[in-house]
């Protein structure tokens, strides 16, 4: 499962496999947490992480939307994604 992109101790990755399960999706993880953001709806779907890492895994992925649907047809034909800007 390839990095796409890593900000303030979050680790965004995101699953290329052909078919891979709906709804589009990215793991975030940050230290022992670890949590699986919907693409689309721009929340939470599993796991947890702290407040703040929620807060910004959340913002990350509602400014890079677009970038990340591009990604998740990508990696669901099997082909690896690409690097996305991290928040700065």
């Amino acid at each position: 499962m390839p990095i796409i992109s890593y900000f303030f101790g979050i680790i965004i990755r995101m699953y290329c496999a052909p078919c891979e399960h709906s709804p589009p999706h990215i793991h975030a993880y940050y230290q022992d947490f670890m949590a699986i953001v919907d693409i689309v709806a721009g929340e939470i779907s599993a796991g947890t992480l702290p407040p703040r890492q929620t807060k910004l895994a959340l913002a990350w992925t509602e400014i890079h939307r677009e970038e990340l649907m591009a990604n998740w047809d990508l990696a669901s034909r099997g082909e690896l994604p690409f690097p996305i800007d991290p928040l700065k």
